[in-house]
């Protein structure tokens, strides 16, 4: 184990120093990241000043929701990037996915410290900043319950769109190509993270419910720091689901890798 840790930080070591060797370029790439995803934010901010609440969340509330939403898939675009579809068809395609079976070294952790994009920290601090606004214009009572929590919840998120971009890099192995629908999924799951979901049709609500269950991973949990009701009648405990949801999600994705794995065929590049 502390030889793959090791392992896993030097190839990260790497990845780092090379991006940093031209660094107005990094900063300029961490500042369009950072204010490309601020601009969505910004532009709701100014429908909710004219209409001043959306499904009963006011601004507080939606930049709390989605300040955690960002955080959390900000960190999980760093530590996943080796199994983001777009980049891992290439690795297949290319046949540097064969060289990585060739290593004796775990295939899971060469895939992780394959791609660690540095600039992508640039919506981890986009959330951070929209995070922030959240706490302080939605008046939440902090409790001791809650500060414990928080990072579970952020770590949940992390961990249950990582198994999202997981699942989706290992279609790769039977569609070499990436496909359109993973994106849909997690880039488009995370968006959907950052509104209640009461606000999108019935069918939405079931489907990353009891489907994909990012139901779990922010908005339940959302309703407890907000101190909001319930959806659906769920019981308040299950706002305490989300290290189970993230948990669950992970464990299926990488069987579903190690499944992809068993069955392999190479390109032939």
């Amino acid at each position: 184990m502390d030889r793959t840790l090791s392992l896993y930080f030097k190839l990260l070591g790497v990845q780092i120093r090379s991006q940093m060797e031209y660094r107005i370029s990094f900063l300029m790439d961490l500042l369009s990241t950072f204010m490309l995803n601020f601009s969505y934010f910004l532009a709701l901010a100014l429908i909710l000043e004219r209409f001043g609440t959306l499904a009963g969340w006011t601004l507080g509330d939606l930049a709390f929701i989605a300040g955690l939403a960002e955080m959390g898939f900000g960190i999980m675009d760093l530590v996943f990037s080796g199994f983001d579809p777009d980049s891992f068809s290439q690795f297949v395609r290319l046949g540097k996915f064969d060289q990585m079976l060739l290593r004796p070294v775990n295939i899971s952790v060469q895939v992780f410290g394959s791609r660690f994009l540095v600039r992508r920290l640039g919506r981890f601090l986009e959330g951070c900043v929209i995070f922030g606004l959240g706490v302080g214009l939605a008046n939440i009572h902090w409790t001791l319950g809650k500060m414990l929590y928080l990072p579970v919840v952020l770590l949940s998120i992390t961990a249950g769109m990582g198994a999202l971009f997981v699942m989706g890099g290992t279609l790769i192995f039977w569609t070499v190509q990436p496909v359109e629908v993973v994106n849909i999924v997690t880039y488009g799951g995370n968006e959907l993270m950052s509104y209640p979901i009461t606000i999108y049709p019935r069918w939405i609500q079931g489907f990353f419910t009891y489907v994909i269950p990012l139901v779990f991973l922010n908005y339940l949990p959302a309703l407890y720091f907000l101190e909001k009701p319930g959806l659906l009648n769920f019981p308040p405990i299950l706002s305490f689901a989300a290290p189970f949801a993230a948990g669950l999600m992970l464990f299926l994705a990488f069987q579903f890798w190690r499944f992809g794995l068993r069955h392999y065929q190479s390109t032939g590049t």
